[in-house]
């Protein structure tokens, strides 16, 4: 048995709602053994009746079953738990129970006073408007591709895109310091490639580099771009790390627009019972990071993201959440001119169309294919 132990604790707690996907009995468990598997992960009968057990073991504040196979259970945390840091509040969200087959987060809840030690995106839906001088509508951006192309043939493309009057042109995620398009050549001659469109149309165009080097690389490399002028980042959060994107994002001297990608982040949400739900990783947790862009697979692309969880994703990136500003659903993955008006119905204007291979495919140039796209969505609306 652990000696007694009193505690200094605010008493404030996180809640953070879990599926459930087994039997009403076994689920019943699985919550129970979460409280303190994500916790003191420590036989809970050699803890006495003191405040280990009053506040830092996980309690149960809600159960409720929706079918045979199908319960939710919503678990608080003392916000002390988390170290008032992203790391351990990811941790203690889904640690060891991300190593349970049938329990999977569906929804997040932080208290003000845990929320307020992360500042979420710097400009959002609101701030990326205003950069793009468009107050209403939807945002446009595309991809430098495919992989294997030089830096000069890739800033062809980014001229084209910025003369189209696309609000951003990111590498492909695949894009990274390949001898072919060495990060730097690249950088430097998108970064010229997108000025001189603007110069010339008098548009807004920014280009976001993909930040992917390795960890001891990933800030020079992001105010290096951003000296050349690079004008937003593409991250992809499962690649560098979710606190590495949240440093990025919250860093002042760099104060750039973040563009989210869900690179191997489909490892989270594929699977419906483990991992998380698409509301709550594409929404909340790239809020809580700081991005300000979320980029998804839409549905009827080459990914099986259906209608009800793409829109689980935009309700995420919308839905109030403390402080953190709504952020812009980026819809991918096969889009084409065909489902643009499907899409506008579906989204709505607070969306940013993430349009690659389709705009190569069709007869033209890329930049009327871009004013093309753009006249499709706004007769749509």
């Amino acid at each position: 048995m652990i000696e007694e132990t009193r505690l200094d604790v605010s008493g404030e707690r996180l809640a953070v709602a879990y599926s459930l996907h087994a039997g009403v009995g076994d689920a019943r468990d699985i919550a129970e053994k979460a409280c303190t598997e994500q916790t003191i992960e420590f036989p809970p009968e050699l803890i006495g009746d003191d405040d280990i057990r009053e506040h830092v073991f996980g309690r149960i504040e809600a159960f409720e079953t929706f079918g045979a196979r199908l319960h939710q259970a919503v678990i608080s945390y003392a916000v002390e738990c988390t170290g008032f840091q992203l790391p351990q509040l990811m941790n203690l969200i889904y640690g060891n129970i991300s190593l349970f087959p049938k329990m999977r987060v569906e929804r997040i809840a932080l208290p003000d006073s845990l929320a307020n030690h992360f500042k979420g995106p710097r400009f959002g839906l609101a701030g990326l408007r205003e950069m793009f001088g468009r107050e209403e509508g939807p945002l446009f951006m595309s991809a430098l591709k495919p992989q294997g192309l030089s830096p000069e043939r890739l800033a062809e493309q980014a001229y084209e895109f910025a003369s189209g009057g696309l609000d951003i042109i990111k590498d492909d995620h695949g894009l990274a310091n390949q001898p072919f398009a060495p990060f730097r050549e690249r950088v430097l001659a998108a970064c010229e490639a997108v000025r001189r469109a603007n110069s010339e149309t008098g548009g807004k165009t920014v280009y976001a580099p993909m930040i992917s080097g390795p960890s001891e690389q990933i800030v020079e490399q992001a105010f290096w771009a951003k000296e050349q002028g690079a004008g937003a980042l593409l991250i992809a959060p499962s690649l560098i790390g979710f606190d590495v994107a949240r440093r990025l994002a919250e860093d002042h001297g760099l104060a750039l627009p973040m563009i989210g990608h869900p690179a191997m982040m489909g490892s989270y949400v594929v699977s419906p019972t483990n991992g998380f739900s698409h509301f709550a990783m594409f929404g909340q947790v790239m809020r809580l990071i700081g991005m300000d862009v979320s980029i998804f697979p839409n549905f009827g692309g080459r990914f099986s993201f259906s209608p009800d969880e793409c829109r689980a994703v935009a309700d995420g990136c919308a839905e109030e959440m403390n402080h953190f500003a709504s952020i812009v659903p980026s819809p991918a993955g096969g889009m084409t001119f065909e489902k643009v008006p499907e899409m506008a119905r579906f989204y709505g204007d607070d969306v940013m169309y993430l349009m690659g291979g389709n705009l190569h495919k069709q007869p033209g140039s890329l930049a009327e294919n871009c004013r093309k796209l753009r006249q499709i969505a706004g007769e749509a609306r």
